[in-house]
C-alpha cells in the first residue's frame, strides 16, 4: 500500500487488478486490508480493478486526532475515486456503508453503483451506548483487558451458528485478542460518528443504482436498519445473508461475493 495525499490528508491506498474501478470502504476501527481476505480476490477474478484503503483515523493514513465529520470521510472517498479515474462501483460496510450512501447522495457523478452492507440511517441506542463506553474508557485512560474485549467482540460481531463450533470460536477469539483492545485517537474519532441525526428522508433522493445487504444475525446494526435504508432509496435492491453477524463478509464470503459480483456486473 502507498500513502497518497488527498483532500488535505494522507490516505494509505492499494489497488489490484484491471477493468472498471471498484472502491471498498471499511467500517469503524478496521484497516482496509481486511477486504484483502475475501472480497479483493473475488472482485479481481471477476475482472475489476479494486482499490481499498485505510480511512482517516486508521494509521498509516492520517489519524486526524482532533476529530472529523462524516462529510470529511465522504470527501476523502470522493477524492480517491477522482484520483483513480472514476466513476467507480463503491462498496462499504458499517461506517463505510454510511460513507457510501452519503457519497451517492452528494456526488452521484462519481458512482456507477453503490453497495451498502450492515448499514443504517439512524443511530441505534445499543450501538451508541457501546461506542460511548469505549470513548469514555479512552478519555479516562482506561484499557479494557484484551481477553475481555475479544470475548465481547466475538459475541457482538459473529453469528451463533459460527460460534457453535468450539474450534472456530477459539480461532476467532485468538484473532481478536491478538489484535488487541487499545484504541488510538483516530479510532476514537470514528466512534464519535455513531451519534448522528436520522437520514432516511435524505436517502429518498439517492439516484444511484443501489444494493443494500443485511446480515441476519447482526447484533451491532440489525438487518431491520439495513432494510430501512433499502426501502428509502428509490429502486434499491435488498438482500439478506443468513447465519452471519456484523462481519458477514468474513463469515459468509462466498455468498456475499456472489451478491457483489452479480450486482456490479449488471450495473
Amino acid at each position: 500500500m502507498a500513502l497518497v495525499s488527498l483532500n488535505g490528508i494522507d490516505l494509505n491506498v492499494q489497488t489490484e487488478g484491471s477493468g472498471e474501478l471498484v472502491v471498498l470502504v471499511m467500517g469503524t476501527g478496521s484497516p482496509g486490508r481486511v477486504w484483502r481476505t475475501h472480497q479483493v480476490p473475488a472482485l479481481v477474478k471477476a475482472g475489476y480493478r479494486v482499490a481499498y484503503f485505510d480511512n482517516r483515523g486508521i494509521k498509516p493514513s492520517s489519524e486526524c486526532a482532533d476529530g472529523f465529520t462524516m462529510d470529511d470521510m465522504v470527501a476523502d472517498t470522493a477524492a480517491l475515486v477522482e484520483h483513480l479515474g472514476g466513476p467507480a462501483h463503491v462498496i462499504g460496510t458499517s461506517l463505510g456503508a454510511r460513507v457510501t450512501q452519503e457519497l451517492a447522495l452528494a456526488r452521484p457523478d462519481l458512482l456507477r453503483s453503490a453497495v451498502m452492507m450492515a448499514t443504517c440511517a439512524r443511530s441505534d441506542p445499543v450501538q451508541l451506548a457501546w461506542s460511548r463506553g469505549l470513548m469514555d474508557s479512552y478519555d479516562k485512560g482506561l484499557e479494557v483487558p484484551a481477553s475481555f474485549y475479544a470475548a465481547a467482540a466475538v459475541v457482538r460481531n459473529l453469528s451463533p451458528s459460527t460460534l457453535s463450533d468450539p474450534l472456530v470460536a477459539r480461532d476467532w477469539l485468538q484473532m481478536y485478542e491478538f489484535a488487541g483492545s487499545s484504541l488510538g485517537p483516530g479510532h476514537r474519532a470514528q466512534l464519535a460518528l455513531t451519534d448522528f441525526e436520522p437520514r432516511l428522508d435524505a436517502y429518498r433522493r439517492i439516484s444511484v443504482r443501489s444494493l443494500v445487504i443485511g446480515f441476519a444475525d447482526d447484533l451491532v446494526l440489525p438487518p431491520r436498519l439495513s432494510r430501512e435504508v433499502a426501502d428509502a432509496i428509490p429502486g434499491a435492491r435488498y438482500a439478506e445473508v443468513a447465519d452471519c453477524g456484523h462481519i458477514g463478509y468474513l463469515e459468509r464470503p462466498d455468498e456475499v461475493n456472489r451478491l457483489l459480483v452479480e450486482f456490479i456486473d449488471r450495473a
